[in-house]
């Protein structure tokens, strides 16, 4: 009997057995296919442990500071994002790499190398040589649902927290915005802002309007 609702109840069956099977001791062959199924667990359970610690999330660091003094944050998600980055932002030699996310997942392989190389597999960390307080994320590749907790716990786990400013720049397709109006009327690209109640500064242009949301590592 269920003690609870939703309770899984095994009922006891004798299907399919009688005394003679009950009674019948276990023969050589008997163990030795008992002996290969275990294996064969064991196997599957050594491939399941080995596929948790391989979901694991990295944080390697270049600089010796811990936790990282940072005034501003910025975070570009996604290829498009990242491009940006690279196009208008990193195209100079003001900025030097401080540290790499590596992970593995079902659409992203990162080598296990420990060298902190430019890479679309990697999350890449850079620091303002000018001022080194300015930090900025190129991450361009997949962060699953699973590995967004531990990416967002050692990445800002590594930066004290007061007084710091994160922008986060991301990317989605127009057939994905809900208006009113046709999207093919739409002047593309287009740029719509969130903001939390502590972001006291101007905003850049229009907030994101209501039913539109925010998904994955960005919304993370």
């Amino acid at each position: 009997m269920a003690t609870f609702f939703g309770e899984v109840v095994v009922a006891p069956s004798r299907a399919g057995l009688d005394e003679e099977e009950e009674a019948r001791e276990e023969t050589p062959e008997d163990r030795e296919i008992r002996r290969e199924i275990e294996k064969k667990r064991y196997r599957r359970r050594g491939r399941l442990r080995l596929e948790i610690r391989a979901r694991e999330v990295d944080v390697l660091w270049t600089c010796a500071e811990q936790p990282l003094v940072c005034s501003r944050f910025i975070v570009a998600i996604g290829r498009n994002a990242a491009a940006f980055l690279s196009s208008f932002i990193l195209d100079s030699v003001c900025w030097e790499v401080v540290g790499v996310v590596k992970l593995w997942n079902e659409w992203c392989r990162t080598s296990s190398t420990t060298n902190v190389l430019p890479t679309d597999s990697f999350c890449l960390f850079y620091r303002l040589i000018a001022d080194p307080t300015v930090l900025l994320c190129q991450c361009s590749c997949y962060v699953a649902e699973d590995q967004q907790f531990q990416w967002l716990e050692k990445v800002f786990g590594s930066m004290q927290k007061k007084g710091l400013q994160v922008t986060i720049l991301s990317t989605c397709p127009v057939a994905d915005y809900k208006t009113q109006e046709s999207t093919l009327t739409l002047v593309s690209p287009f740029l719509r802002a969130l903001k939390t109640k502590e972001f006291q500064e101007q905003v850049c242009c229009p907030l994101l309007e209501q039913p539109n949301i925010v998904r994955d590592l960005p919304a993370a």
